[in-house]
């Protein structure tokens, strides 16, 4: 350790001289400057003119020490952040030589082809959990350090080697035995929307169509992937006519953002691990996927797939695409072949009918209030497949329209409409994504027959688009017993909001600028007064509806930044924190389940627990109160 003498600059010889004479003071006044240093790394005048006076030296040889001593402790956690990123990289390195040599010893002939399929894919799903372990690490390393760090793993590079784990990608043994599979499921998908009787039996209560198990078991026999006695088939078949020609939908179905972006209170995840087929005009095009399905509520258990997904032209005005499962690994959910076929319908529209069918095993992680809604096919099923579809196209057909009313000409352009609704977008995705909340803490009702208690989670934000901080989410379901368009109507009428809403606190809501998404007046994205009068804040609110579900979601947003959206800036950068409400039917043709679901940035920096709790009491009070004004507001307060 070194310090300056006091007199002259750092680099003049009186320095070099003070820094030579540092070298003969004792091991007590090191040992002083070391414990001071724990706790006070950069102290000020004061405390360096202590330092002087206590040790004998002088205030600059204090100030150059501390200053020395700091760039020396940089320079070891830089060190060891890269020994870390070296080993994790260096342990990526072992496990893909490791999948490369166990690619090679799978030689069983009868089944050799199907078992290296498997392994090829289990082992790329198993990469790529490693590869965003060690993002994580990167990324938090680079925060913590402040600086820029160097990646030295090819993966990081190139976006299309990351899922690859042999040279040449798959083998055509691989191809081969990925394109039969999804062959045979293409077969049978177009049997099944070829057949009406004896494979489909029409509900009694609701005109929904489900297979006849016997039946489809005696055409297609496979075997159960899940030997639990609670697993159970899930089957249905919905058809719709939707805004958007087939050429677009296949280009969405095929490119995972786009597919997220298509079915936002569906699919939470989706990435494309490998592009097997590239086809010509989507015939042909065959990819290996991964995707994770969550709706509703933290109440609902996510489902994830490892699928096999296949687009084939079967006339001049006709396609057919189906999603296989070809490995299960730790979910609780394999899907049979599933899919929809798309009709051109000449006009820019497109007529698709829709089937999905899975075995999965997820009744004991379902909480009550919702199983009739997913063991009975309605909470994944292909009607709100359908109905998704239809709203999101429907959504995007607005877009392009010009202002319908005044109201809408406070964002005069359509480019600044675009943008809006862009923002929007991510905003409702974002919502989505927070609804699954697996690391939640729970706080239950004294009775759960028609309220869940509420669900909290803390989680750190990551990522363009979020506050940085500590957040904290909060979310509770209730069954109420009204239908599903009563509970829309009476959350989106302005008039009604401060009864129930404890942020307006009482006072009147208005819209300043609100742009149409779909002929039902409820469909649209407004920009809000603040609830609470407060200076450049407004509310940005994406309110919408279809056959089997709606929502209602917002987020604060500054006035400066509103403006910079419709002037065309990038929406990425606007930071959003959206809260919201979602609605659906029970399953029971009885009533309907609400959501609702609000997030609060406890601080930018670290908190302490009991910070943390106090948020946590903070936001449980908040759902809680806005549950008992929602009840108050339906007149059914009451209900447990």
């Amino acid at each position: 350790m070194e310090a300056a003498n006091g007199s002259g600059d750092e680099g003049s010889g009186d320095s070099r001289k003070g820094k030579r004479q540092y070298h003969r003071h004792s091991t007590e006044q090191v040992h002083h400057l070391e414990a001071f240093f724990k706790e006070h790394p950069h102290p000020d005048e004061n405390q360096r003119v202590q330092l002087s006076r206590e040790l004998g030296l002088d205030t600059k040889q204090i100030k150059f020490w501390f200053q020395n001593k700091r760039s020396q402790k940089k320079a070891q956690n830089e060190r060891t952040d890269n020994n870390a990123l070296r080993a994790q990289n260096e342990r990526i390195r072992c496990e893909n030589e490791a999948m490369r040599e166990a690619l090679k010893n799978i030689v069983c002939p009868s089944c050799r082809d199907q078992d290296k399929l498997h392994a090829l894919l289990r082992l790329k799903s198993e990469n790529i959990r490693l590869r965003e372990q060690h993002e994580r690490t990167m990324n938090g390393t680079a925060k913590s350090s402040g600086n820029r760090v160097i990646r030295s793993s090819s993966l990081e590079e190139n976006p299309t080697a990351e899922f690859c784990m042999t040279t040449g990608m798959t083998q055509e043994a691989d191809r081969g035995a990925i394109m039969e599979t999804a062959s045979a499921a293409m077969d049978e998908l177009l049997e099944l929307l070829r057949v009406q009787d004896p494979l489909w039996i029409s509900s009694s209560n609701d005109g929904r169509w489900t297979l006849h198990r016997d039946s489809y078991d005696k055409l297609f026999p496979k075997p159960n992937h899940f030997k639990s006695a609670a697993a159970r088939m899930e089957s249905s078949k919905e058809s719709g006519e939707v805004a958007m020609p087939p050429p677009r939908l296949l280009e969405a179905f095929l490119d995972p953002e786009k597919w997220k972006v298509m079915f936002p209170c569906i699919v939470t995840k989706a990435r494309t691990i490998q592009v097997v087929e590239a086809g010509m005009s989507f015939n042909g095009s065959l990819h290996l996927m991964y995707e994770k399905m969550h709706i509703l509520s933290p109440l609902v258990a996510p489902r994830e797939f490892f699928l096999i997904r296949y687009c084939r032209q079967i006339s001049t005005s006709r396609w057919a695409m189906v999603d296989v499962s070809y490995d299960a690994g730790p979910s609780r959910s394999w899907k049979l072949p599933s899919g929809c076929i798309i009709e051109d319908k000449s006009n820019g529209k497109s007529f698709v009918t829709w089937v999905e069918h899975v075995q999965v095993d997820d009744k004991s992680v379902t909480h009550r209030l919702y199983r009739d809604l997913v063991c009975g096919s309605h909470a994944y099923g292909a009607k709100r497949w359908i109905a998704t579809l239809q709203r999101m196209c429907e959504r995007a057909t607005f877009a392009l329209r010009p202002p319908a009313s005044q109201l809408e000409g406070v964002i005069e352009s359509a480019e600044g409409r675009r943008n809006v609704m862009k923002l929007s977008e991510r905003m409702v995705r974002s919502f989505c994504e927070v609804l699954n909340m697996s690391d939640r803490l729970d706080f239950p009702h004294l009775s759960e027959l028609y309220n869940s208690g509420v669900r909290v989670s803390l989680r750190k934000s990551h990522g363009l688009g979020q506050p940085q901080g500590l957040i904290v989410s909060a979310a509770t379901s209730l069954w109420l017993p009204f239908r599903l368009a009563h509970l829309f109507n009476f959350f989106t009428d302005e008039n009604k909001r401060p009864q129930w809403d404890i942020l307006s606190s009482g006072n009147p809501v208005s819209s300043i600028a609100r742009i149409s998404t779909g002929p039902n007046s409820g469909n649209c994205i407004s920009i809000i007064q603040p609830f609470v009068p407060k200076e450049n804040m407004l509310m940005l609110q994406e309110s919408s509806m279809d056959s089997v579900g709606a929502s209602i979601i917002y987020a604060p947003v500054e006035l400066a930044a509103v403006s910079a959206v419709v002037e065309g800036e990038d929406v990425m950068k606007i930071e959003i924190l959206p809260s919201g409400y979602v609605m659906s039917g029970d399953g029971r043709m009885e009533g309907s389940l609400l959501t609702v679901a609000f997030q609060m940035l406890v601080c930018s920096n670290s908190v302490s627990k009991q910070l943390n709790m106090d948020s946590v009491a903070t936001l449980h009070s908040l759902i809680s109160s806005t549950v008992h004004n929602i009840k108050l507001a339906l007149d059914c307060p009451d209900l447990d």
